[in-house]
């Protein structure tokens, strides 16, 4: 008998987006992965991204120190929620990567706890939440 694995969803670890690129540009990437130094198109996108990230790490660390931002993943549970409720704190939310409310937290609680809410990256919250936070979502 073979033993019983549970499958869990994995959470999402990137967001897709979408870009426009000239034909020039896209013939450029299609050359380089052609003659091996990509995988593949978003391969070469996703070093490049990194390439200017690198690049530019003074300047963000200093925005992120500068703006109080959190850096990564913040995940706001439920009990976060009504423990700040609780001790009548409001919370100023900036978040650089991605920011997740929990499914069970309801709009009328993120309204009450969260002031104002500011993510570079991506946010993940019900679209009742989204709605009810959209006058506060910077």
């Amino acid at each position: 008998m073979e033993p019983v694995s549970e499958t869990r969803p994995r959470p999402q670890d990137s967001e897709k987006i979408t870009i426009n690129l000239g034909f020039v540009d896209l013939g450029h990437i299609d050359l380089l992965v052609q003659e091996g130094f990509y995988s593949n198109r978003t391969d070469f996108i996703r070093t490049a991204i990194r390439n200017q990230i690198d690049r530019h790490g003074d300047a963000v660390r200093q925005a992120v120190t500068r703006k109080s931002v959190d850096l990564g993943l913040r995940h706001f549970t439920r009990a976060d929620l009504e423990a700040e409720r609780a001790a009548g704190r409001m919370l100023e939310v900036r978040v650089l990567g991605l920011a997740s409310i929990a499914p069970d937290v309801t709009p009328d609680l993120a309204r009450a706890t969260i002031a104002s809410l500011t993510v570079l990256g991506a946010l993940h919250a019900s679209a009742a939440v989204k709605a009810a936070l959209s006058d506060r979502i910077r």
